[in-house]
């Protein structure tokens, strides 16, 4: 129980030391000039966003999630009640909130539905399994629609790749993007149809 507990400790430990070095508080285009995260543009794109919200006083629209911190963001958005309950089970929320500058693969709610319900279970009933895939959703720097494509080393410290162009791509070959280039206060999210697994 105490070698698990401390496992749970050190990978929370990995995650917040991993979050912390991810970058500045300033991003890169693709022109190479630095703009700050909040010039950033929002333009979304994807058939998933039809699903949120328009009215600006509700939390879970663009222009409310774009005032907040990722984690704070994803609570508000309807697609995203399950993958809330995964970061909040793994105690990672504070830690996502408080990174600079990151792209996040968020899984929709169908997303978690393709698990079997035995085995998202036991996935969220174990802390470092689930730290492990969480993190691998989250990518240093916040990618823009142009800078998606290719392969990116995730906090977990495995690569994904992303293929596609314009507003049509998918993340290791078989997770669509359905809403992407999504802005809040530190990263830019692109709402994905399935869980990616390391």
């Amino acid at each position: 129980m105490r070698a698990r507990r401390f496992t749970q400790i050190a990978a929370s430990g990995a995650l917040l030391l991993a979050i912390a070095a991810c970058g500045s508080t300033e991003m890169t285009t693709s022109t190479g000039a630095s703009a700050s995260a909040s010039a950033a543009a929002s333009d979304e794109f994807g058939a998933g966003c039809a699903a949120v919200p328009t009215d600006p006083a509700n939390k879970g629209s663009f222009e409310a999630m774009a005032k907040v911190p990722v984690a704070t963001a994803a609570s508000g958005n309807p697609l995203l009640s399950t993958l809330v309950t995964a970061v909040t089970k793994a105690n990672l929320g504070d830690s996502l909130n408080s990174a600079k500058d990151i792209t996040v693969f968020a899984p929709t709610n169908d997303a978690f539905a393709k698990i079997p319900a035995a085995d998202l279970q036991a996935v969220l009933a174990d802390n470092a399994t689930l730290t492990k895939i969480l993190t691998y959703h989250v990518v240093p720097g916040r990618l823009s629609p142009d800078q998606l494509a290719g392969t990116h080393k995730t906090l977990e410290g495995k690569d994904l790749t992303v293929t596609g162009s314009g507003t049509d791509f998918k993340v290791n070959g078989n997770a669509a993007v359905v809403c992407g280039n999504v802005q809040t206060g530190n990263a830019t999210v692109y709402i994905i149809d399935s869980v990616l697994m390391p």
